[in-house]
């Protein structure tokens, strides 16, 4: 499966003539987006293509606001967590025609609760950007290839942890109000998160 996803983002072109291209890999943290995106990565690499890896966990929110409604509200997880804002600031606006390429892999520590300062990294044209987490098709992020991890309801809760439980209902509204097995270019099945396999292209890939 990770060959052919390679080859598929191999072969795609940035709809807005950007040197660069921008995949997405989105899924639940039980669905294991981190470990697919670096999988890929390895695989583009191979191919010669330069990569970098984001996760959206470096782009959270500070405490204050990611627990201002108590820290397990759903709805919170969903609406106020991420910070897209710096996302699009710091990751997708460098890789616009015309762009510096230059992006910030991570802003800000959500366990140390504290700005990261790491330093930047250059993306070379031609080069590919992975950002992973979940949630990522509901922000109108410039993806220029999308995969989405999908897990049935029964999955999802049976391979979240027992501390995150509190999330599985953002994951239903997630569903039901974005729809990303339709937004997505590329659906893979993750009911079993240590065998994924490539569900094929969606309709409007």
């Amino acid at each position: 499966m990770t060959q052919a996803l390679g080859e598929r983002i191999a072969e795609a072109k940035a709809e807005d003539g950007s040197p660069w291209l921008r995949v997405a890999v989105d899924g639940a943290p039980a669905a294991r987006p981190a470990e697919l995106a670096q999988d890929l990565a390895e695989e583009l690499r191979a191919r010669g293509r330069p990569v970098a890896v984001i996760g959206t966990g470096g782009f959270l929110r500070a405490a204050s606001l990611r627990f201002e409604y108590g820290h397990q509200d759903a709805d919170a997880y969903y609406d106020l967590w991420l910070d897209s804002g710096a996302l699009h600031r710091e990751v997708f606006a460098p890789l616009e025609p015309g762009g510096s390429g230059r992006v910030l892999p991570d802003l800000w520590d959500p366990v140390a609760d504290r700005a990261t300062r790491s330093p930047y990294l250059t993306v070379p044209p031609g080069g590919v950007v992975i950002v992973h987490g979940p949630f990522l098709l509901g922000h109108w992020f410039p993806f220029d290839l999308a995969v989405h991890l999908r897990m049935s309801p029964a999955a999802l809760a049976r391979h979240t942890e027992a501390a995150a439980a509190w999330t599985v209902p953002a994951f239903a509204r997630y569903a039901d109000e974005v729809r990303p097995e339709d937004a997505a270019h590329v659906v893979v099945r993750a009911d079993d998160p240590r065998r994924p396999a490539w569900s094929g292209f969606t309709a409007g890939a």
